[in-house]
């Protein structure tokens, strides 16, 4: 708390007798009061003496021990040089011992290379010897469990066969190709082996083995078409892989569960599961995907564009599940060219395909309900709707021949409508999925020309000629205006007309020029 002097005295007064105001004006004794000031005063002088004291000792000793620090920190930097020569001449010694090391090291590697491969020369010539006698006697060739050492050696045999002269050595070459076989072949029969039995050690030793192996990549293909064996193999490692009956979700969960042991198993992977990925792609769904389209492509266009749909659509989403797998670089063009392997053959005439089945179905549509009207579409004339006003002029002005009776049906059919915008939707669908974005606009305008001749053409304009014959002429009698209904009908059909043109074509063609349709 600060010190105030006026508090202090009021303090001071109060507990002074005859100090304050307490008893009135005759008790005040000023004498007394000055008596207590001049006593507190010499106090204070005595005190303040005392903490001066203490304040001057307390310096001389804070001076004392900076001086005392001062040298201890000078003594300490002394013997940080001292440490730190020493230091660096231990460092130039230790630099200089390891080069010595080094040296030497280099040396001895020197003079030991050359003896390890005389060595493994020797024993390699050692070998050699027992194939061009005929007589295999070494361990490591008639030892079963030395199956890792036999492949190394008799791996570098065959090199070595490959660069004798045939016509002296062609009985031992011949000797060691017959046994680097047959040990390809128990390294894939014990890797089969370690597989059923579920120890991934030995089949990720094995294999890395069979990787300095011509046969290889012919063992990674056999490897994956064991993983790919039918779920009725009972003692296959991965049982229950093929969980539904539906050979896209097999080959998602297939690859999905052996990517794990694929990483544990081999020291390539990515390469590895591209390789399995590719087997399924062209061994299995490639025939699926034949054997599925084949059998309608000639006999039935309907179904074969409704399967070639679907399977395509699996295909391309069995490809976006399996982008999340590590398959390389650059894994979305290794999976678009797999699909374009297998459909390329059907994608390059599919809209001829495709525009052919929708006009012989339009046809047939159209053609179903004028025969369920007992109706023979006639020929009407080119004037169309444009001179619709000078028509009625001359109907109503003019005497003409006798107008065509059509008992009051318009030929206008909703569910005719329905009919054909949905055949042409699903072909939209179907041209969006299945065309080249190069060619998607020019094929789902073709799609749209169709729509118009048959819907626009065939039957909306065919009903508004028909209507326009029926009105009947100025003299006649019975004033028959259903020409009106063919119109609203008419009408009610152009809007769903209109809403499919901009829901399912303009999104196809909204970015494209109109020069580019011509």
């Amino acid at each position: 708390e600060p010190f105030v002097a006026d508090e202090y005295i009021e303090r001071l007064v109060w507990r002074t007798p005859g100090g304050g105001s307490r008893g009135g004006p005759e008790a005040f004794d000023p004498k007394r009061l000055l008596e207590e000031f001049v006593n507190h005063i010499q106090e204070l002088q005595i005190m303040d003496e005392r903490i001066q004291r203490k304040v001057e000792k307390l310096e001389q000793q804070c001076q004392k021990e900076a001086k005392e620090f001062a040298k201890k920190v000078q003594e300490l930097q002394k013997s940080n040089q001292v440490a730190f020569q020493h230091f660096q001449e231990l460092d130039e010694h230790i630099s200089y011992v390891a080069t010595k090391v080094c040296h030497l090291g280099d040396q001895l590697e020197g003079v030991n290379t050359p003896r390890q491969r005389a060595v493994e020369a020797q024993k390699l010539m050692k070998y050699f010897n027992e194939f061009l006698d005929g007589e295999l006697k070494s361990d490591v060739f008639t030892n079963s469990e030395k199956i890792k050492e036999a492949a190394d050696i008799i791996q570098k045999l065959h090199l070595i066969a490959q660069e004798l002269p045939f016509d002296r050595f062609s009985e031992v070459k011949s000797k060691i190709a017959s046994k680097y076989h047959d040990l390809e072949c128990q390294l894939i029969q014990e890797f089969t082996s370690a597989q059923r039995r579920g120890e991934i050690s030995r089949m990720r030793e094995v294999a890395a083995v069979l990787l300095h192996f011509k046969v290889n990549i012919h063992f990674v293909g056999y490897y994956f078409m064991l993983i790919g064996i039918l779920k009725s193999c009972r003692n296959y490692m991965f049982t229950g892989a093929y969980l539904r009956n539906d050979i896209f979700e097999d080959a998602g969960i297939l690859c999905q569960r052996v990517n794990k042991q694929v990483g544990d198993i081999f020291s390539n992977p990515e390469t590895v599961l591209a390789k399995l990925i590719q087997n399924v792609f062209e061994i299995k769904l490639q025939s699926f995907v034949k054997e599925q389209l084949e059998e309608c492509r000639k006999s039935d266009a309907e179904q074969y564009l409704k399967n070639l749909y679907d399977l395509y659509t699996r295909t391309t989403n069995l490809s976006s599940k399996l982008m999340e797998f590590n398959l390389g670089t650059d894994k979305q063009t290794f999976l678009s060219k797999l699909i374009k392997s297998i459909f390329i053959s059907y994608l390059e005439n599919y809209i001829e395909v495709e525009t052919g089945y929708l006009k012989s179905r339009s046809a047939m549509i159209l053609q179903r309900y004028y025969d369920s009207k007992n109706h023979q579409k006639r020929s009407i004339g080119t004037g169309g709707i444009q001179d619709l006003k000078e028509r009625i002029r001359q109907r109503t002005n003019l005497p003409l021949g006798p107008s065509i009776d059509t008992h009051g049906e318009t030929f206008l059919s909703q569910e005719v409508v329905v009919n054909l915008l949905q055949e042409t939707k699903q072909a939209f669908e179907r041209c969006h999925r299945l065309s080249d974005p190069s060619d998607l606009p020019r094929n789902a305008f073709r799609i749209f020309t169709i729509l118009v001749e048959f819907l626009c053409i065939e039957h909306i304009d065919y009903a508004l000629e028909t209507g326009l014959a029926g009105i009947p002429s100025s003299d006649s009698r019975n004033a028959n205006l259903y020409f009106l209904d063919v119109v609203q009908q008419a009408n009610t059909i152009f809007h769903l007309f209109d809403k499919q043109f901009n829901d399912h074509l303009m999104p196809l063609i909204r970015l494209v020029k109109l020069s580019d349709f011509h």
